[in-house]
């Protein structure tokens, strides 16, 4: 399993993705599941996997084999959608290829994508692409989308995402989210990859690999787990008695 948030801003876009993929407590490993497409003053693309790691992993392949192939890729539509269009066929196709296989030893083919960028001529956008190849775009009333282990971290997004949000408040707010699901669930783990849009920019800004004893990351928890026991200290009592 895994965990990934994308959150679109007026400012820009946050995206974040761990790397722990796990087929039972003795098979972990590390993959990275966030895939950037980046050519500047034109178009970033920010890609977020989760699911099945190799059907993933196919559909990114697929994509990048159509680049070389000069045929249509998300290095050359003139628009998110079409991208997001490219996304879900690659998905379709991929299944259409390897799920009847894998049904039949039971094992689930099932993976779904966060897509967020900018290409030039349009406004940045978010997209959450399921597994069998839709997808549906981020708005001001759903900011944000996520994907996996999503339970544990969404009240502290639900809590403080908005449009108005700042780029750095928005960052912080997701690291908080991995640190509350990390806490929570064994499937989900580091390293994370994080990466910060500003709008309008088309280059890539800031982008970090957040690995153990992380300096920032120790500190934010730290601090964090701090504040909310300081917090529930200094609520009321509860009173019911008349």
């Amino acid at each position: 399993m895994t965990y990934c948030v994308g959150v679109l801003l007026d400012s820009g876009l946050v995206l974040a993705s761990d790397s722990r993929t796990n087929a039972g407590v003795d098979q972990v490993g590390c993959f990275r599941k966030m895939t950037v497409y980046e050519h500047a003053g034109d178009r970033v693309l920010v890609l977020l996997s989760s699911g099945n790691l190799a059907v993933s992993q196919s559909v990114v392949n697929l994509l990048e084999q159509r680049r070389t192939e000069h045929r249509e890729n998300p290095w050359t539509v003139p628009s998110m959608y079409q991208v997001a269009c490219q996304v879900g066929d690659a998905l379709r196709e991929v299944h259409k290829r390897d799920e009847p296989s894998l049904r039949q030893h039971n094992i689930d083919a099932s993976a779904g994508f966060i897509l967020g960028g900018q290409i030039a001529g349009e406004k940045h956008r978010l997209f959450n692409i399921y597994t069998e190849g839709n997808f549906i775009e981020a708005t001001s009333d759903t900011p944000f989308f996520q994907n996996g282990e999503l339970k544990y971290g969404k009240p502290i997004l639900d809590r403080t995402i908005a449009n108005a949000t700042g780029l750095m408040e928005a960052t912080k707010c997701v690291l908080v989210s991995f640190d509350s699901t990390m806490r929570s669930n064994i499937s989900v783990g580091l390293p994370i990859d994080l990466l910060c849009y500003e709008r309008d920019r088309l280059q890539v800004g800031m982008q970090r690999r957040i690995s153990h004893h992380d300096p920032y990351f120790e500190m934010m928890s730290q601090q964090w787990s701090a504040g909310l026991k300081r917090l529930l200290t200094e609520l009321p009592d509860p009173r019911w008695d008349g």
